[in-house]
C-alpha cells in the first residue's frame, strides 16, 4: 500500500498570479517544512471563465487526501470549493483554509456576476474536510463581511477575523499571511 505524502496548492484569485500577494511567502514557508506547494496559474485572470479556472484548479489539486492541504483566495475559493464539490467517490482533505471567500455576487466587481451565478452547492463538504479555516478581514473593499461570514456559516463553522488585511492584497500591505500558515499547522 503506497503512503500518501503532503502536498498543498494555493489557487489564486480574479486578476492575480502564482507571483502575487502573500502567495510566494506561504508556498516558501510550507516547502521549508517539507511540503511540496504548487501555485498554479490560472488561464485568461483578467476575464475568468468557470470551467477553464475549476478545470486547471482540479487538475493542479487532483484528488484530496487527509495529507493535501489546499488555500484559496478570493475567487478561487469558490473555484476550490466548486472543484470539491464535484468529486466523485469517497475523499478527505486534510486542510482546507479560504481566504476573503465567497459564493455571493460581488457589489464592486459586477463583470463577476456571471462566473459566481449558481454559486457552489456546498451540502456535506465539510464532513470531507479534517481542518477547515475560513478567514477574512475586519475591512474588505472588495468582499463584504457579511459574504465570507455566510461561507463560513454554510461550512458550519466561523471566519476568523484578521485585523486592517483588506482584501489580502500586496498593495494593501499584505506579503504574509502567518494566519494561513497556523491554520495549516506546520
Amino acid at each position: 500500500m503506497r503512503t500518501a505524502h503532503p502536498r498543498a496548492t494555493i489557487i489564486h484569485g480574479y486578476r492575480a498570479t502564482p507571483e502575487d500577494h502573500w502567495f510566494p511567502w506561504l508556498a516558501e514557508r510550507l516547502e521549508e517544512h517539507g511540503i511540496p506547494t504548487t501555485v498554479p496559474a490560472l488561464p485568461d485572470t483578467d476575464n475568468p471563465d468557470p470551467d477553464q479556472w475549476t478545470a486547471a484548479a482540479g487538475a493542479a489539486i487532483g484528488t484530496p487526501n487527509p495529507h493535501t492541504t489546499v488555500v484559496a483566495h478570493s475567487l478561487g475559493c469558490l473555484t476550490v470549493l466548486r472543484h470539491l464539490s464535484a468529486l466523485e467517490g469517497p475523499w478527505r482533505l486534510g486542510t482546507l483554509v479560504l481566504v476573503s471567500g465567497f459564493v455571493d455576487p460581488l457589489p464592486a466587481i459586477p463583470e463577476l456576476d456571471t462566473y459566481i451565478a449558481g454559486g457552489c452547492d456546498l451540502t456535506g463538504l465539510a464532513a470531507c474536510i479534517d481542518r477547515l479555516t475560513v478567514l477574512r478581514s475586519d475591512a474588505d473593499p472588495v468582499v463584504p463581511t457579511p459574504h465570507t461570514d455566510h461561507l463560513a456559516t454554510l461550512l458550519g463553522t466561523t471566519a476568523q477575523v484578521v485585523p486592517g488585511a483588506g482584501h489580502f492584497l500586496a498593495d494593501e500591505g499584505v506579503t504574509e499571511l502567518p494566519e494561513a500558515l497556523r491554520a495549516i499547522r506546520v
